[in-house]
């Protein structure tokens, strides 16, 4: 899924270099917080074997983490870069858009 992620920010980067290198960058880093924020829920929740509660507990916490990534990775890349935002977001859904098309075909 996270290597899945990473494929459509550089497929979505490329396809942003045809309005600029803003646009592309911005598209490309709004997909790789998506993979990167998915990675580190996957390495939170996956650390190893446990009880049910922690489990669930690492799942949450994994969760947490992932969307303070995601929020923080966007805030510095339209606060303190000043990427465009159209592009950004379109790359965040992109990245999104594989968790959905990846649980749809899951067999």
């Amino acid at each position: 899924m996270v290597m899945l992620q990473f494929g459509v920010a550089v497929l979505i980067g490329l396809a942003f270099l045809a309005q600029g290198r803003r646009e592309a960058i911005a598209a490309g880093a709004g997909a790789g917080i998506v993979a990167l924020g998915t990675a580190l829920l996957a390495l939170r929740a996956f650390a190893g074997l446990s009880s049910a509660g922690m489990a669930l507990g690492r799942l949450l916490l994994g969760m947490v983490l992932k969307w303070m990534t995601i929020v923080g990775g966007l805030i510095v890349i339209l606060v303190q870069f000043k990427l465009p935002p159209l592009a950004a977001i379109m790359g965040l859904v992109a990245a999104y858009a594989v968790n959905l098309l990846a649980f749809r075909f899951k067999g």
